[in-house]
């Protein structure tokens, strides 16, 4: 395989070693989610093992499909979220099965393959303003940052809604009295260490400076563990750091929930409006992360649009519809690729090799489970840095377009949503302008979406 000629490596200011330790440091950033994604699904009665298994196959292919198909460091995998929306939502509030869940989830890629040939998604991408894009970018840095505090548990639920931690405060928060500083307290400041060594290793310019950041934190814990200062507790999720070969290597059965479709609900209006929401929230997620991450890596053009955009929504749409025969919810875009971006990854042999990864992670799952929020959260935090700095890209000097973009930046963490960051930014954006009789300044599509996005708010 002649890897210049498929991925352009010298053309687009990279080589192979870079675009390995990117695939390698996106992987690690957001293999969470081959634990995660079961813990949650599971609580729709789908069984745990295969939750595992659909999960690493369809983050794989999905993955595959981007290196191939766009040629961007792009990962995908079941969105977070999106997974919890299947569960607790339409499965146990509204009392569908998973099987009809997962059903809808399948419709709505075949939904996203329509738009995604017609232009549709496209057109969407290209028709935010510049400085809407900028903000995105801006947004999801700070959205990814609070996810890094909140998975170190750095930042908790506290009488002012967040809070710093303390171990007292931690109990109180999750109705627990078992919390102690030799198993959240110390890995809270493992987390905080991780930070300052990342930083360090950025500041000195470190090859793979994210990536050591993580295997030096989760080397730490460790270490600490191994000194008895850190004690596993897995009823409060912090778990034993080192990895557990006591099931072998086995794939577990994926059987169970593969090809489980159930089309006997589709005609019905509740059923119709859980896939819009998946459709919207799946829509609007991956072109915001499009949007956040190929902006920090300079890959939009003169006019701000994504060159090969086509191949990229393709492979979130099928990754989606394959993902769902797998028997997992929606496959989307990771924003956590930005972290692979930030180390340079900037074709699609980054995204192959998260792939490979994700390949391996079925016969290797007891090492990759073994890397604990606390170890990757450094990561995330330190990429909302790298994505923060795009906050010199836009205009402040009109308030029509700046407003709107700052609404757009503070939504998105706060809402702990990429696609309501779009939503409120879109609405002001039309609003402000047309108040300052600027009509032409907006294009067809952007009056059309703020419509959509009103109604949104109104009906569903």
């Amino acid at each position: 395989m002649n890897l210049e000629s498929i991925f352009k490596l010298k053309e687009n200011g990279t080589n192979l070693r870079t675009e390995i330790t990117a695939g390698i440091t996106t992987f690690m950033t957001m293999a969470y989610i081959l634990a995660v994604n079961p813990s949650v699904l599971s609580a729709s009665g789908m069984d745990s093992g295969a939750v595992f298994t659909a999960t690493a196959i369809a983050s794989m292919i999905g993955t595959l499909l981007m290196s191939f198909l766009a040629n961007y460091p792009f990962a995908l995998a079941p969105g977070m979220g999106l997974n919890a929306y299947f569960s607790y939502t339409v499965v146990l509030a509204m009392g569908y099965s998973w099987q009809t869940a997962l059903t809808a989830v399948f419709i709505e890629g075949i939904v996203f393959i329509a738009l995604s040939v017609t232009d549709v998604r496209e057109a969407i991408f290209n028709a935010i303003p510049y400085n809407l894009k900028s903000a995105v970018s801006v947004g999801i840095g700070l959205f990814i940052a609070f996810i890094g505090l909140q998975n170190a548990k750095i930042v908790i639920a506290g009488p002012t809604l967040v809070t710093l931690f303390s171990v007292d405060g931690y109990n109180l928060a999750h109705n627990v009295t078992t919390a102690t500083f030799n198993n959240v307290g110390i890995t809270v400041l493992l987390a905080i260490i991780g930070v300052i060594i990342t930083g360090i290793l950025v500041v000195k310019n470190v090859k793979g400076n994210i990536l050591l950041g993580i295997l030096i934190t989760w080397l730490l814990g460790v270490i600490c563990q191994i000194s008895g200062l850190y004690v596993p507790n897995p009823e409060l999720g912090f778990y034993n750091l080192l990895p557990d070969f006591s099931n072998g290597l086995s794939i577990p059965d994926i059987s169970p929930i593969m090809f489980k479709l159930d089309f006997s609900n589709i005609f019905s209006i509740d059923f119709v409006v859980v896939m819009a929401a998946f459709l919207f929230v799946d829509m609007f997620d991956t072109i915001g992360t499009l949007i956040g991450v190929s902006s920090k890596a300079k890959m939009l053009d003169s006019e701000g649009k994504l060159p090969r955009i086509k191949g990229a929504l393709l492979s979130d749409a099928i990754g989606t519809c394959l993902g769902a025969l797998l028997g997992t919810s929606t496959v989307t875009t990771f924003v956590e690729s930005a972290s692979g971006v930030t180390e340079g990854g900037r074709t699609g042999l980054t995204s192959l090799t998260t792939a490979i990864l994700f390949g391996l992670s079925l016969f290797l799952s007891p090492i990759f489970l073994a890397i604990p929020a606390f170890a990757t959260a450094p990561a995330l935090i330190v990429v909302g840095f790298y994505m923060f700095t795009n906050i010199i890209n836009i205009k402040f000097d009109d308030a029509a377009d700046a407003i709107p973009s700052y609404i757009c930046i503070i939504a998105m963490p706060f809402f702990y949503s990429i696609s309501e960051g779009i939503s409120m930014g879109v609405i002001t954006y039309v609003i402000m302008n047309v108040v300052k009789g600027k009509y032409k300044k907006i294009t067809p599509l952007m009056y059309i979406l703020a419509l959509l996005f009103i109604l949104k708010y109104l009906f569903l």
